[in-house]
């Protein structure tokens, strides 16, 4: 009985400690996201830093270059994001205007074929000038994070400077240091390669996305492919949500046809880049169930916005790695991954 009541105390202490953590993480999500970004670039950099090294370029220099593309980069996804959002921001209202004739015109022409619909019930709960609104918020949000960049260039350059000793570090601060490194290396290994697999799909899809949209003739066609770049690495919807507000401009300035198009480009580009090249890249190294992945994702948008949207799934492997190393809580890490089988 005792027993029993023991476990019970120590399930409500740990439980009631989660919902303390969690809560001090969605209070802190303004200081942590700048952090969280920071850390993951630095997984993506670290490569092509230790890369750089292992062909004789010291780590100064080979730093600098790294730092050098990053800001590159930097400065092109400024210059895409600021100018088009404060464009198609302005031009808003008669993008809403327009897309609300729009769907008048659909309901009047339900209505001569025999379809009655309320108009306002409907207009209600799909409302598509909302959605293109919801864009432009999510869009003003991400451009928000952009302006904490210098905080997360200086944590990057950091975090490159004192991976290289890390090691030595463990092994000094930890009595079970091999343990400790061997599942440091793994969380960094599945991380990178889940990071960098991800990286060159989502530039890939971003750059046939923007390709496709200027061909077509869509306004602000480099914009939704930086959109669609992001939102790749949202898992199972992220793809969906990119193209809703492409496919809603395209209704109201270049007609039904081509928004139907512009549908079917984003779909043939997310079928074969998420359903064919992905797959056969990443293989089943991620080691997360659809299940959890899907739910990490609401988690995590819902405790750090949409910053934790994008890093869902690699927060998650975080905490799958962390379960995994204790005894005690395995068996929570074998229900998040993918198949039955103990992890290794």
């Amino acid at each position: 009985m005792l027993s029993s009541e023991t476990s019970s105390t120590n399930f409500l202490q740990n439980f009631a400690a989660l919902i303390i953590v969690i809560a001090g993480l969605k209070t802190a999500q303004a200081l942590l996201v700048p952090f969280l970004l920071a850390f993951f670039i630095s997984i993506i950099c670290a490569g092509p830093f230790y890369w750089l090294q292992r062909r004789k370029i010291p780590a100064p220099i080979a730093l600098l270059l790294v730092i050098f593309l990053v800001v590159f980069g930097g400065l092109i996804i400024f210059t895409v994001i600021g100018t088009s959002v404060n464009d198609f921001t302005n031009q808003l209202p008669t993008y809403q205007k327009r897309l609300q004739e729009e769907t008048l015109v659909l309901f009047n022409w339900l209505d001569a074929h025999g379809i009655h619909l309320s108009k306002q019930v409907l207009l209600d709960y799909f409302n598509p000038g909302s959605l293109m609104q919801s864009a432009a918020a999510m869009l003003a949000t991400a451009g928000g994070v952009l302006t904490n960049s210098f905080l997360i260039l200086l944590t990057v350059v950091f975090i490159l400077l004192e991976a290289a000793g890390m090691p030595q570090k463990v092994s000094a601060a930890m009595a079970d240091a091999d343990t400790s490194l061997a599942s440091f290396e793994k969380f960094a290994s599945s991380v990178k390669q889940y990071l960098a697999i991800k990286t060159l799909v989502s530039l890939a899809t971003g750059l046939i996305v923007t390709i496709g949209l200027l061909l077509l003739g869509l306004d602000y066609a480099p914009l939704w492919g930086m959109v669609a770049f992001f939102l790749n690495y949202v898992p199972n919807i992220g793809s969906i949500i990119a193209a809703i507000p492409a496919i809603l401009l395209a209704i109201v300035q270049l007609g039904p046809l081509q928004a139907v198009l512009i549908a079917a480009l984003y779909l043939t580009t997310n079928v074969v880049m998420g359903n064919l090249v992905e797959p056969r890249l990443m293989g089943k190294k991620l080691g997360l169930s659809t299940l959890v992945v899907f739910l990490s994702l609401v988690f995590w948008g819902w405790v750090l916005g949409p910053v934790g949207m994008l890093l869902s799934v690699p927060l998650t492997m975080i905490v799958k790695i962390a379960l995994e190393v204790n005894e005690s809580t395995r068996w929570i890490s074998i229900l998040l991954g993918s198949n039955a089988a103990a992890p290794d």
